[in-house]
């Protein structure tokens, strides 16, 4: 099968399929009870988000997984090419497998919150210690589908062999970071899933300009399942995606940013991740060390432009802009770096 063919599949099937089980879904949820939790810590202005549905991820976990599915299988059905490649199959299972692992991870701590009645879901310590878990199963099977010796690709620079420990060290810390500050970024009505698309679309391109067009699916669906749960997500958010699907959001950028051997391209074309994480970093931080004192009004960041008066539009417009010019950015550290290092085309 065409790969462009493969992924206007699974970037419309994820779209469709996600948007239409909002209207089974949502008032499902709503029979449950299954409502966001508003912390009293949070913006006293979000109090009247109380009892909106959460666990919304759920719609767009299912329509990335069906239409992956398909995109894959029918093209298995017509020869396979997409998958062809030493341990190409084998890494995109694995980061699929690690987004959903993610997704379920969250789907706890969102029902900890709301059936459970604990406004904060699992502890820090109990969601490190499974994240932690996820990731070296991640980690391992990568490993194994390069046969034990593990590399990346950095732009103007080349393939770089790390070893083993090395690799793991360095791909831990970058997976724990970059999934909770995917995390960090759902705060407020369509913010992560405007900003996915964005970064989805960079990365659907990435894969095209190198001809991986198994990563290019998985891209494609991302992109689809989130145009599809804007619909519902927009402000006012009819339903949140919740912890279980900005977990699996981030658990999806990494598989595919891995899948493309240059997850260092994540910074750039999620520029506004990076921003959300280190605010909150830098918060926290300058806190402790003056004795109370804030840099920011709020953090994460997205809180500091709504206690400065910007509304919540007005926030993912500029934020989704500042990320286009990060995924720009990628883009031509892509072309011009890889164009420049002996043996790859782009």
């Amino acid at each position: 099968m065409n790969g462009f063919v493969a992924m206007i599949i699974a970037l419309v099937l994820s779209l469709g399929i996600t948007a239409l089980l909002g209207f089974v879904l949502i008032p499902w949820l709503h029979k449950l009870k299954f409502g966001q939790v508003i912390l009293d810590i949070g913006p006293n202005w979000h109090k009247h988000k109380q009892g909106t549905p959460t666990m919304g991820g759920i719609m767009f976990i299912i329509g990335v997984l069906i239409a992956v599915v398909a995109a894959i299988g029918m093209d298995f059905a017509m020869g396979g090419r997409m998958m062809q490649g030493d341990g190409t199959a084998l890494r995109l299972l694995a980061g699929v497998g690690m987004a959903a692992a993610f997704g379920l991870l969250g789907f706890l701590d969102d029902y900890t919150k709301v059936v459970k009645k604990r406004n904060k879901g699992l502890s820090i310590l109990q969601k490190s210690i499974m994240q932690i878990f996820i990731i070296g199963g991640y980690l391992l099977v990568m490993v194994l589908s390069m046969h034990g010796r593990p590399s990346t690709l950095i732009p103007f620079i080349g393939r770089v062999n790390l070893p083993v420990i090395l690799f793991v060290l360095f791909a831990a810390v970058g997976i724990y970071a970059f999934v909770n500050a995917v995390n960090f970024t759902d705060g407020i009505d369509g913010l992560c899933s405007s900003v996915t698309v964005i970064t989805g679309t960079g990365l659907a391109a990435f894969a095209v300009m190198r001809g991986l067009f198994g990563a290019g699916v998985l891209a494609a669906a991302l992109v689809g399942c989130c145009v599809g749960f804007l619909l519902w997500n927009r402000p006012p958010a009819k339903v949140f995606m919740g912890d279980t699907g900005s977990m699996f959001i981030g658990g999806l950028l990494l598989a595919i940013a891995f899948a493309l051997e240059t997850p260092v391209i994540l910074l750039p074309m999620g520029i506004i991740y990076v921003i959300e994480f280190l605010s909150d970093v830098i918060q926290i931080g300058y806190f402790k060390a003056t004795g109370g004192k804030r840099v920011f009004k709020m953090a994460p960041i997205h809180h500091h432009f709504e206690m400065s008066g910007w509304s919540e539009k007005k926030i993912d417009w500029v934020f989704c802009a500042i990320n286009a010019v990060g995924v720009a950015i990628g883009l031509a550290i892509i072309y011009f770096g890889l164009s420049a290092m002996p043996g790859f085309m782009v």
